[in-house]
C-alpha cells in the first residue's frame, strides 16, 4: 500500500513549472534560437567564402623539351653578352633644326629609308639659284655656238671670193680670225656651264644632307631627338645640340662576346662548336661556334675575348643580353629519333574523370590541360606529347582541391 502511495506522488504535476500568465508557446526562446542559427549560417558562409577563395599553395616545375642532339662534352664554360657588329648612331651631316622625326624605338627600317628631315629653306633657295645660273651658262653656250656657225659660213664665203679675185685676202683672214674667236668663246662658255652644273650638284648634295636616311637594314633601338631640336655632327656643348637622331642595330650581325680566363684559353680553338644559353631563356639551347679569338688580353681581369657566332637567329635575341657559352669537344649531330613533346615530373600528371590531366599556372590560376603522356615514368619524369608546350609552368602533385580556375600561390621558385 505504501509503495502505491509513493507511485501516485510521483505522478503529481509539479506546480513550480506553471506556464506564464496568458499561456501560449515560449516565442522568445524560439526567436533567440532562430537568431543563433542565422548567425551560425552567416559565419559558415563567410568561412566558406574566405577559405574557398584563398589561393591554394602549390609547387611547380617547368616543362622542357627533350634532348634533340647527341651528347657533346663541354670542355669549358664562360659568360658574356650579345653584341651587334653593325650598330650606328645616325646623325645629320650638317647642323640644322629637325622638322620631322619619322622613327620610334622598335621600328624596323630598310637601307635608304628616310628617318628624319631638317629645315631646308635656305639650302633649297641656294639650289634654285645654282640651277638658274647653270641655265644662263647653257644659254651662253647656245649663243656662242650660233655665232661660231655664222662666222664659219662667212669665212667660207670670203675664201671663195678670194679665189675668184673679188675680195682681198685680208678680208678672208679677218673672217677666219673671227670664227676662231667665237670658237674660243664657245669653249669658255662650255667650261662655265660645267662649273655651273657642278654648283648645282653641290647645292643638291647640301640639300640632301637635310634628309637623314638609314645606312643599312636594322631595328631602331633608341630615339635620341625630337622635332624642333638642333642636331649637329659635332658636339656644340651645353646640352642643347643633339649629335644623333637615333640608333640603328643590324640584328643579323648579332654575335656573342665572352671573356675566357687566360689560363684556359688554350682549350678554345677557331671554328670550335659551342652552345649558348641566354639568361632570359634558360631552357633554350642555341647552337653556335667560335668565330675568332681576339689576340689581346685584359691585364686587369686576366681574360681573353672570344667572338662566338649565333647559328640560329631569333627575334628574342637582343643586344646586351647575358649569355652562358659552353665550348664543346665536338659538334653535336642531330638525332633522327629525338622524341617529340616535353618532359615534366611524373607527379604533374594526375587522373581526373578518367583522363590524364596537368594543371598549368598562368595569371596566378590553375588551368586544366588534358594531356597524352608516355605510359611509364622514366626517372620520375614523363614525356607529354600532346597538351603541353616547352616553358609551361605545371603544378607538381596537384591536390584534389585544385580544379580549372583555382587561385594558386607558388611556394617555391619555378625550376
Amino acid at each position: 500500500m505504501n509503495s502505491n502511495t509513493e507511485l501516485l506522488k510521483q505522478l503529481k504535476i509539479d506546480k513550480s513549472h506553471k506556464e506564464a500568465p496568458g499561456g501560449g508557446p515560449p516565442w522568445g526562446r524560439i526567436a533567440a534560437m532562430a537568431g543563433v542559427v542565422a548567425l551560425l549560417g552567416v559565419i559558415g558562409a563567410a568561412g566558406w567564402f574566405f577559405f574557398g577563395h584563398r589561393p591554394v599553395e602549390v609547387q611547380t616545375a617547368t616543362a622542357v623539351a627533350p634532348a634533340s642532339a647527341g651528347e657533346a662534352g663541354a670542355v669549358l664554360q664562360a659568360t658574356g653578352y650579345v653584341t651587334a657588329r653593325r650598330q650606328a648612331t645616325v646623325s645629320a651631316q650638317i647642323t640644322g633644326t629637325l622638322t620631322d622625326v619619322l622613327i620610334e624605338e622598335g621600328d624596323r627600317v630598310s637601307k635608304g629609308q628616310v628617318l628624319a628631315r631638317l629645315e631646308d629653306n635656305a639650302l633649297r633657295a641656294s639650289l634654285q639659284s645654282a640651277q638658274a645660273q647653270a641655265a644662263a651658262a647653257h644659254a651662253s653656250v647656245n649663243q656662242n655656238e650660233a655665232q661660231l656657225d655664222q662666222a664659219l659660213r662667212d669665212a667660207t664665203r670670203q675664201e671663195a671670193l678670194v679665189g675668184r679675185g673679188l675680195v682681198s685676202k685680208q678680208l678672208a683672214e679677218q673672217s677666219r680670225t673671227q670664227a676662231n674667236t667665237y670658237r674660243a668663246q664657245l669653249n669658255t662658255a662650255r667650261r662655265q656651264a660645267q662649273a655651273a652644273d657642278a654648283q648645282v650638284g653641290v647645292a643638291q648634295v647640301n640639300l640632301d644632307y637635310t634628309v637623314v636616311r638609314a645606312p643599312f637594314d636594322g631595328v631602331i633601338t633608341d630615339k635620341a631627338a625630337q622635332v624642333g631640336e638642333i642636331v649637329s655632327p659635332l658636339s656644340a656643348g651645353g646640352g642643347f645640340t643633339r649629335t644623333g637622331v637615333g640608333t640603328i642595330v643590324d640584328m643579323d650581325s648579332l654575335e656573342i662576346d665572352v671573356d675566357v680566363n687566360e689560363a684556359y684559353i688554350g682549350r678554345v680553338q677557331p671554328n670550335m662548336s659551342a652552345e649558348a644559353v641566354l639568361d632570359a631563356y634558360p631552357d633554350w639551347r642555341i647552337p653556335a661556334h667560335v668565330i675568332a679569338i681576339v689576340p689581346a688580353a685584359d691585364r686587369g681581369k686576366a681574360t681573353v675575348k672570344v667572338r662566338v657566332a649565333i647559328e640560329q637567329k631569333d627575334g628574342r635575341i637582343v643586344p646586351d643580353m647575358g649569355v652562358r657559352v659552353s665550348f664543346l669537344e665536338h659538334r653535336a649531330e642531330a638525332r633522327t629519333d629525338a622524341p617529340k613533346g616535353v618532359m615534366v615530373p611524373a607527379s604533374a600528371i594526375v587522373q581526373r574523370d578518367g583522363r590524364d590531366v596537368a594543371f598549368v599556372v598562368a595569371d596566378d590560376k590553375a588551368h586544366r590541360h588534358e594531356v597524352t603522356a608516355a605510359k611509364a615514368a622514366n626517372n620520375d619524369v614523363r614525356l607529354v606529347t600532346v597538351g603541353l608546350a616547352a616553358g609551361d609552368t605545371v603544378i607538381t602533385a596537384p591536390p584534389d582541391t585544385v580544379v580549372d580556375g583555382t587561385a594558386v600561390r607558388v611556394t617555391q621558385p619555378t625550376p
